[in-house]
């Protein structure tokens, strides 16, 4: 039985973008009552000697005039509803073709007690604007001026020319503050150029905070040029992360917004749980050692931490009906392993869900109108994929997911995500034999798109899904201390879950060249992920780059 899905971004047209005011975003449902504890959820949080609040509502300064041709059309929101006592950090901007739904911080100095030896105060009115940027005479970008020892962290817009008054924006002390780079680019105008911005170290211990401002410039900005950024983010120094939520109100928002999972109609090779792996089958082997050993359901005989040295691996056993038992897997002993950690500094939470299969199964190739399916191309033992959700810590909201595809993936707008009808449960789509994350049902395609060629990752609705939600395990959390979360055994297992195979696979590549045009066949390896060629066995969670560091799109 499938769950009716529910997306809101559906029909979101460009014209309706270009002739009114942008739609404010919610989410299908309402929020529940978090349960109490720490600083999540509370508004507000604290970030060592300044405390922000982060703003949602906003008033229009200015709309950029078309989205035709290679402009894209952006407008600029003034943050209105400041609480008392707080300050602007600067001004917030985005696209036209999404509903209106980011934010900005604002800030205010926390008491006196808390200010630094010197006595300077960790927020100053800057000396006055330099203005950047005027479109025909009715929007004004200016960038503020800080005195010695403080940094702009944003950049504000008027509809007129006179400079804005000092009392507009605060500065931030130097120290507070941490290296920005520019992300997404929101607009483009001859030689004037709009980016979000974001803070250049990302990852658990990272402390660079999203103001939610952003930066503009003249000038050619190339990505490594970060001394020509003149703004920079914010800084948490609050060594307890307090914004962050303790392990009740993981499982509250895990159990709010756990997505469903979706396989495959035609799937052949399903997830299981890491223990059901073991079990019925799985063998540790060592380098030099001709039999493999049978892993403990536990994974307590796996050698632990360490580096992937090729000295273990873990394979399927020899005996074919086991083997392809194994290979099948066991939807319904399959969970999703969790990792909770801070991001952006500590004001959002990322919740990783983990899921494993025991086999990644043979490619489909896609060549202009021909599909070509693989006999073995693509195969490995050991299918490690994830996705991440990112919560805000000032409300609990549900802002973006990150939907990993092999080697990488990318973020997408809580605004275009599918919704299981009557929740607030995202839709995760697995691909067709390879188990790639999707947020919408279709083909996509691996490779160069233009050219109409690639490994296909087909994903569609079915009867076999996965309630994350309910069937999960948090394995790690490493902000709430030691001891908070049991970290199961195989975790630490750092070397291959599968072994190195080289494909002896000429037969097939050569069927794939006959069937490209003879411009292309020359090409042919660059045309296809490397992964086609051979593979080395994929390692565990806690190997992978983002584990500790931001997700790599």
């Amino acid at each position: 039985m499938f769950c009716d899905c529910f997306y809101w971004n559906k029909g979101f047209s460009e014209l309706e973008s270009e002739s009114s005011e942008s739609k404010p975003f919610s989410l299908p449902s309402p929020l529940p009552q978090w349960p109490q504890g720490r600083g999540f959820a509370t508004g507000r949080i604290n970030l060592g000697e300044i405390q922000v609040v982060n703003v949602t509502e906003f008033d229009r300064v200015w709309k950029c005039g078309t989205s035709r041709g290679k402009l894209r059309c952006a407008s600029f929101y003034k943050p209105v509803g400041i609480p008392e006592g707080f300050h602007c950090l600067g001004h917030y901007c985005q696209p036209n073709n999404q509903p209106l739904r980011g934010f900005v911080l604002a800030a205010r100095a926390n008491e006196p007690g808390h200010l630094a030896d010197d006595h300077l105060p960790p927020l100053k009115k800057p000396l006055n604007y330099s203005l950047v940027w005027s479109s025909d005479s009715d929007c004004y970008f200016w960038l503020p001026n800080p005195p010695v020892g403080y940094r702009a962290v944003g950049v504000i817009v008027t509809d007129g020319s006179e400079e804005p008054e000092v009392d507009e924006v605060r500065c931030v002390r130097e120290d507070l503050t941490e290296s920005c780079e520019t992300g997404e680019k929101v607009l483009g105008v001859g030689s004037f150029n709009v980016w979000s911005t974001k803070p250049c170290e990302r990852g658990i211990w990272s402390r660079g905070v999203e103001v939610g401002s952003f930066f503009c410039s003249t000038n050619d900005l190339s990505s490594d040029n970060k001394a020509a950024m003149n703004i920079a983010c914010l800084k948490n120094l609050d060594p307890s992360l307090q914004g962050m939520p303790n392990l009740d109100q993981v499982h509250a928002l895990i159990h709010h917004y756990g997505p469903m999972v979706y396989f495959h109609p035609e799937e052949t090779y399903m997830p299981s749980s890491v223990p059901w792996f073991f079990k019925n089958g799985a063998l540790l082997h060592r380098f030099e050692k001709s039999q493999g050993e049978p892993i403990n359901s536990t994974g307590s005989n796996l050698p632990a931490g360490g580096e992937n040295d090729g000295s273990f691996w873990i394979d399927l056993p020899e005996d074919d009906e086991v083997r392809s038992n194994l290979k099948k897997g066991n939807i319904e002993s399959s969970e999703l392993y969790v990792h909770v950690k801070p991001a952006l500094g500590g004001i959002f939470t990322d919740i990783v869900m983990w899921i494993f299969c025991p086999f990644n199964g043979p490619a489909t190739l896609k060549i202009g109108l021909l599909t070509v399916p693989m006999n073995r191309l693509g195969e490995h033992v050991g299918d490690w994929e994830h996705f991440t959700f990112r919560i805000s810590n000032f409300n609990g909201d549900l802002t973006q997911m990150f939907f990993s595809q092999h080697s990488g993936g990318g973020w997408v707008d809580v605004s275009d995500l599918e919704f299981v009808k009557g929740s607030n449960k995202p839709v995760v789509y697995s691909s067709k034999h390879g188990h790639a994350s999707f947020p919408h049902p279709g083909m996509y395609l691996q490779g160069p798109s233009k050219l109409g060629i690639g490994v296909r990752n087909d994903v569609a609705k079915s009867k076999y899904m996965v309630d994350s939600s309910q069937r999960y395990r948090i394995v790690a959390a490493e902000y709430l201390g030691e001891g908070a979360v049991s970290e199961p055994y195989w975790l630490q297992f750092m070397r291959e879950w599968g072994p190195t195979i080289v494909y002896d696979s000429a037969a097939e590549i050569n069927k794939i060249i006959d069937l490209l045009p003879l411009i292309l066949r020359y090409s042919f390896e660059s045309l296809f992920p490397i992964e086609l060629y051979g593979e080395e066995g994929p390692t565990g969670p806690k190997e992978k780059d983002n584990w500790e560091g931001d997700e790599i799109c």
